[in-house]
């Protein structure tokens, strides 16, 4: 929206022109996401009380969790408000890329809000059932795939890329369908789980939404991406500005939701997020550098799937509790080590994540 009357208006004022560039409009983006947050914050914490959409707390879980029953939640709101407008103040309306990852956004959101919503605010404790909440992710992420496919101009587009290898790329055909499905409903999947403990998925999210930033702009730009030999995806490098967004939305919600958390992110914030951070992963051809990125969120999806099958297989579990987190708690971890061992790790691993541009 900016980037238009800016153009506009840059025959008179040549300062505008400062609007044509991806890194200007990112940081933008960001701080305006930040800034959202920040004064939507307490407004919208007062409204959850007011709703009494307070957190439910498992009776099986830590006992030092119980003081979080009726904690507000659904805090998810204010993240994808900041990103949404502040996406649509500082990108190009016109890149396809753009409107797909807020398609996604806000359609993996509406899942969360729905199943928050009857659980919290109409008190079902059913919720949304998870048929159905699988069911309506499934729609939704082979929706976005199949686009993704048919949209596909260049053979980059639909090719998987391997980190460590220069001139690696294989040809998925239909299979990229499947790929782009499993990482978007996957991912979405993984970051709810995450979100547990107060700031855990939050800072991840920011970290690897920046580093993904980084390879859109870098795989946008055909100089950069030969140089590193990294798909050149023309148009990717708008992604940066939805990027930048998300990580500005996820620094002002985490100000509210640092240890001890006065509002959760709830379903609407984590569905989101995740499935947002997968599309952006798929478009830039970047999925396995989002696995090594967002390590702790396949971390924490990969202990709940021990701990179920060995549980039905032989009857015994993995750990005291899953998801992970909960089991360093029951080892007697306090809360907040629990949370900042993981944020350091997510900073290793996104550290490495970014290494590969040039380890190649």
């Amino acid at each position: 929206m900016l980037l238009e009357l800016a153009d506009w208006m840059a025959r008179h004022f040549t300062a505008l022109h400062l609007f044509q560039y991806i890194t200007f409009r990112t940081i933008m983006a960001a701080l305006t996401a930040l800034a959202m947050s920040l004064l939507l914050g307490p407004t919208l914490i007062r409204k959850l009380a007011a709703l009494k959409a307070g957190q439910v707390v498992r009776s099986d879980g830590p006992q030092t969790h119980l003081v979080k029953a009726g904690t507000p939640t659904m805090g998810g709101v204010m993240i994808l408000l900041a990103v949404v407008v502040s996406t649509l103040l500082w990108g190009d309306l016109h890149n396809r890329y753009v409107w797909t990852v807020l398609a996604v956004l806000l359609a993996f959101g509406a899942i969360g809000f729905y199943d928050d919503y009857k659980k919290l605010v109409l008190k079902d404790s059913r919720g949304l059932a998870s048929r159905w909440k699988y069911f309506w992710q499934s729609v939704f992420g082979v929706v976005a795939a199949v686009f993704l496919y048919h949209a596909a101009i260049l053979p980059a587009e639909t090719a998987l890329y391997v980190p460590l290898f220069k001139h690696v790329a294989i040809p998925l055909g239909l299979f990229f369908v499947v790929i782009a499905y499993f990482m978007i409903v996957g991912f979405s999947n993984a970051v709810n789980l995450t979100d547990g403990l107060d700031g855990l998925a939050i800072m991840p999210t920011v970290l690897v939404s920046g580093a993904l930033g980084v390879f859109a702009y870098l795989a946008g730009n055909k100089v950069f991406s030969e140089y590193l030999g990294i798909p050149s995806i023309p148009g990717a490098g708008e992604l940066s500005i939805v990027c930048g967004a998300l990580s500005g939305a996820g620094l002002g919600f985490l100000w509210f939701n640092t240890y001890p958390a006065q509002v959760f992110m709830g379903d609407v914030g984590a569905l989101a997020i995740g499935a947002a951070l997968a599309a952006i992963a798929v478009i830039v051809r970047q999925e396995i550098v989002l696995i090594v990125m967002g390590g702790v969120f396949v971390l924490e999806t990969v202990s709940v799937m021990l701990q179920v099958g060995s549980f039905k297989l032989t009857g015994k579990r993995v750990f005291r509790m899953a998801p992970i987190h909960h089991h360093f708690e029951l080892k007697g971890w306090p809360e907040p080590r629990v949370i900042v061992r993981f944020w350091i790790i997510s900073v290793v691993l996104v550290l490495i994540g970014l290494a590969t541009l040039k380890v190649r």
